[in-house]
C-alpha cells in the first residue's frame, strides 16, 4: 500500500470521525448516534446498492431494523444535523483552498433539483410528474438542493428539502400518512430554494455568486437575492423577456439574433472539463438596468444558445469575467449522479417525510466527508514530475 494512499485513507477516518463528533448534540441517545455513523460509513463503502438490508449488513447487524429506526423513529434534530454538515464542508473546503493559495477562488451556491423514482401514492411528496433522472413523466418525488463551490478546490451540497405538492400539504389525512410535519405549508421550489439560502447565510456562508440552472425565471427568488445584495447567474428560457439599455423590450432569443455577426462575441472558456478546457462564444449584453446584464452562451460547434440573467451588486464590476467563471462552475446533473451512483443519493427505501429527509442528510454528511478530504489531499497527491532541465536528464524515480 504506498504511503499517499494510506495517508489518505487516514485523513478521511478523521474528517469522519471529526464530523460524527460535531454531530453528537444531534442525538438524544447515543444508540441512534453511532448508528448515523455506520449508516455513512456504509454509504461511502463499496456496496453495490445501498438500502436497508446491505447497509445493516455492512453495519454487522442481522436485521435493518436499527437502520429503519434511525430514520423512522429515533429522536434526532435533522435540520440541526443539515447546519452541523453544511458548516463542517464549508469550513473544510475553504481551509482547502487557503492551504492551496486559492483564497481568490470564486465561492458559488448552485441551486438544482435531482429527482427519485416511487412507485404508489403513500411516499410524502410522490407525484405523477416529469423527472429528469428518467426524462419521462413518472411517479416521484423532487429534493431541491443547495451545493457549495469552491472553484479549483471542490464541492459539497449544503442544504436540501423535498418538494411537497400543494394537495398533499393542505390535506390532514393525506398529511398523516406521508408522515408530514404538523403546519408544513406548501412551497413552490423556488421558495424552497429562497428558505435554503436563508439557512446558509444565518450560518455564516458567504457566496460571490448564486447559480441556477432551473428557476431563473423565479421572480421571488430573483428579488430575495437583490435584497440580499447576492450576486447572481441565473439561467432563463429563451423567451424571458428583458428591456435592453437601449429601451427596447425583447425576449433572450430575440436580443441574440440582434448581435451582428462576430462583433458581439468573444470566445472565453467556462473551466476545465474532463476533456479540457470547455470553450465557448460569449455575449455581454447591459440591460435598462446598471446592475443586470443578459449572459448569452454559445455553442462553438452547435450554435446552441444558453442564456443568464445576472446581477452585479454595487462596487462589483460590470464586466462579464466573473459571471462567466460562476456560469462554469455551477455543479453539472452527473455530479447527481455520482451523488447517486456512489452514495446512494436516491436509494432511499423510506415514505415518510422525516425518513427521506434523514437518509438525505446522511448522505449529505457522507459526499461532506469525502469532498474536504479530497480537497485537502489535492495538493499532496499532485505528483506530476517536474519538466527537465536538460535534454539528457533520467527519469524521475517512480512513487509508491
Amino acid at each position: 500500500m504506498s504511503g499517499s494512499f494510506r495517508s489518505g485513507a487516514g485523513l478521511g477516518q478523521r474528517k469522519r470521525a471529526e464530523l460524527l463528533e460535531l454531530l453528537r448534540p444531534c442525538f438524544a441517545r447515543t444508540g441512534p448516534w453511532l448508528q448515523a455513523g455506520k449508516y455513512a460509513a456504509a454509504l461511502m463503502s463499496q456496496i453495490p446498492a445501498r438500502n436497508g438490508w446491505t447497509i445493516a449488513e455492512h453495519a454487522g447487524d442481522r436485521t435493518p431494523d436499527k437502520t429503519q429506526r434511525l430514520l423512522n423513529r429515533a429522536v434526532w434534530d435533522t435540520f440541526a444535523a443539515m447546519r452541523v454538515v453544511r458548516r463542517f464542508a464549508v469550513a473544510g473546503l475553504d481551509e482547502a483552498a487557503c492551504k492551496a493559495g486559492r483564497r481568490c477562488g470564486l465561492a458559488v451556491g448552485a441551486i438544482d433539483e435531482t429527482g427519485q423514482v416511487k412507485a404508489g401514492t403513500r411516499t410524502a411528496g410522490v407525484k405523477r410528474q416529469y423527472l429528469g433522472c428518467v426524462g419521462k413523466v413518472a411517479d416521484g418525488i423532487n429534493t431541491v438542493h443547495l451545493a457549495y463551490v469552491r472553484e479549483q478546490t471542490g464541492h459539497a451540497l449544503i442544504g436540501a428539502r423535498e418538494w411537497i405538492p400543494a394537495r398533499h400539504a393542505g390535506d390532514p389525512v393525506t398529511s398523516a400518512v406521508m408522515g408530514l410535519p404538523e403546519g408544513l405549508a406548501f412551497r413552490t421550489k423556488g421558495q424552497l430554494a429562497i428558505d435554503i439560502l436563508t439557512e446558509a447565510f444565518a450560518d455564516g456562508v458567504r457566496l460571490d455568486f448564486v447559480s441556477d440552472e432551473v428557476y431563473g425565471a423565479c421572480t421571488e427568488l430573483r428579488e430575495y437575492l437583490e435584497g440580499q445584495d447576492q450576486a447572481y447567474v441565473l439561467r432563463v428560457q429563451s423567451s424571458f423577456r428583458l428591456t435592453l439599455a437601449s429601451g427596447i423590450t425583447l425576449t433572450c432569443k430575440q436580443a441574440a439574433v440582434r448581435l451582428d455577426g462576430r462583433r458581439g462575441w468573444e470566445i472565453r472558456s467556462a473551466g476545465t472539463g474532463s476533456k479540457g478546457q470547455r470553450w465557448y462564444a460569449w455575449a455581454w449584453l447591459a440591460t435598462a438596468s446598471a446592475r443586470h446584464h443578459l449572459l448569452i452562451r454559445r455553442h462553438l460547434a452547435t450554435g446552441e444558445l444558453a442564456f443568464c440573467y445576472c446581477y452585479l451588486p454595487e462596487g462589483q464590476p460590470a464586466s462579464p469575467s466573473r459571471p462567466i467563471r460562476a456560469a462554469g462552475l455551477r455543479w453539472p446533473a452527473e455530479d447527481f449522479e455520482f451523488g447517486k451512483n456512489c452514495f446512494g443519493l436516491d436509494q432511499s427505501q423510506v415514505r415518510l417525510y422525516t425518513a427521506i429527509t434523514r437518509h438525505t442528510v446522511l448522505v449529505m454528511a457522507a459526499l461532506a466527508i469525502c469532498a474536504v478530504t479530497a480537497a485537502l489531499l489535492r495538493r499532496r497527491t499532485d505528483t506530476q514530475a517536474p519538466a527537465p532541465a536538460l535534454p539528457d536528464q533520467p527519469r524521475p524515480p517512480t512513487r509508491g
